[in-house]
């Protein structure tokens, strides 16, 4: 069958078996290997990327799905060779160390940081919840995401003096 989406600002059209997943086609048809896949049981989390602005977890929606509609992965963070803030934090405050759960984390952070620029450490927790990291003990990547927050409350400009402590 074929379909036609927009990923990361681009639209792309191909012809798929309808049983293709929308992370086998991310990676294996469109070559965009950031979306990681760990599980097909949605249990793990490190495929999620969004479609029409809002996360899934791309081995439980089949690419015939997401015909006509906008899909952005973890590619489509970094505009105009300018990390996210997200992807920035990570780096500051160590939020990943196999890398494997780190591109669902930073899709989901980034939906979270839209949705609530200013999020405690509960509701940190809570949105990234449905991922697994097996190695980090989420602190890290909690602190990695307060980083981003406040480093969007402080403007482009400045950068946030170190890792906010305490509580992560």
């Amino acid at each position: 069958m074929q379909v036609t989406m927009t990923v990361n600002g681009d639209q792309v059209s191909h012809d798929v078996e309808a049983r293709l997943l929308l992370v086998h086609y991310l990676r294996d048809v469109l070559g965009l290997t950031g979306t990681h896949w760990g599980c097909d049981t949605s249990n793990c989390g490190t495929c999620v990327v969004w479609m029409d602005g809002e996360p899934v977890k791309s081995c439980t929606v089949l690419a015939a799905m997401a015909d006509g509609r906008a899909v952005r992965t973890v590619e489509g963070l970094e505009q105009d060779g300018v990390l996210d803030p997200v992807q920035e934090g990570f780096t500051e405050c160590h939020g990943l160390q196999c890398g494997f759960c780190t591109p669902g984390m930073l899709m989901t952070a980034r939906a979270l940081l839209d949705r609530n620029p200013d999020p405690d450490e509960g509701e940190i927790r809570e949105a990234i919840s449905g991922q697994i990291c097996r190695c980090t003990g989420y602190s890290t990547i909690v602190r990695s995401i307060r980083w981003a927050a406040e480093k969007e409350r402080l403007g482009a400009a400045d950068e946030p003096a170190a890792a906010p402590a305490g509580g992560a």
